[in-house]
């Protein structure tokens, strides 16, 4: 097995904490794992990205032709990773800031207004672990309880008075996944 996210937005926004924090929780679960962060020279406002690939063997290249998930978080972003996803992937969108629908139809899209959620748990810097909350809740690449304990780990070391709005913000969008599930469940039991 091997699956590989991008995670992708603008400086800022948390991009790389958020694969970070993926990337320690898949280590912690004794996965095999390869995290490659890319970004701009601006310090905030600039284009950031990175790869994660989990998988349960010796990870042969950490370049990424298809993608099993992406997430984006800005137009940008949507324009340049969406092509990148694999067919039947999962494609999580920042609707916050993305308005464009995906032009694709063979893959799931799950639009989240990542900002308002952050905000609403408390920080809305903490857009990318909104969506990372969401990736897990729908792709269950990691448990949960793993993504727990790498942002209590990668937050409280540093800022401890912190972590419960980075671990609210992670709630929020494993909440938003399910609920996004369970509408979407009952149109399809409806027939609509």
């Amino acid at each position: 097995m091997e699956r590989s996210v991008i995670i992708a937005g603008f400086g800022g926004q948390g991009i790389l904490f958020a694969g970070r924090v993926l990337a320690e929780a898949a280590v912690e679960e004794g996965w095999e794992v390869s995290w490659i962060p890319s970004y701009g020279p601006e310090m905030r406002g600039g284009t950031a990205s990175c790869t994660v690939i989990v998988a349960d063997e010796p990870i042969g290249s950490p370049i990424v032709d298809q993608a099993s998930a992406a997430i984006v978080m800005n137009p940008p972003s949507l324009a340049k990773f969406e092509p990148l996803v694999a067919p039947g992937g999962l494609l999580v969108v920042n609707s916050s800031l993305v308005e464009a629908e995906c032009r694709r139809s063979d893959l799931e899209q799950l639009r989240l207004p990542c900002t308002a959620l952050a905000r609403s748990a408390g920080d809305d810097r903490l857009v990318s672990v909104v969506a990372l909350g969401a990736l897990i809740g729908r792709l269950a690449l990691v448990g949960p309880d793993s993504i727990r304990r790498a942002i209590e780990t990668a937050v409280g070391a540093d800022r401890p008075e912190v972590v419960a709005a980075d671990l609210a913000a992670f709630e929020a969008g494993l909440a938003a996944a399910a609920g996004t599930r369970a509408a979407s469940g009952a149109r399809a039991a409806a027939g609509t």
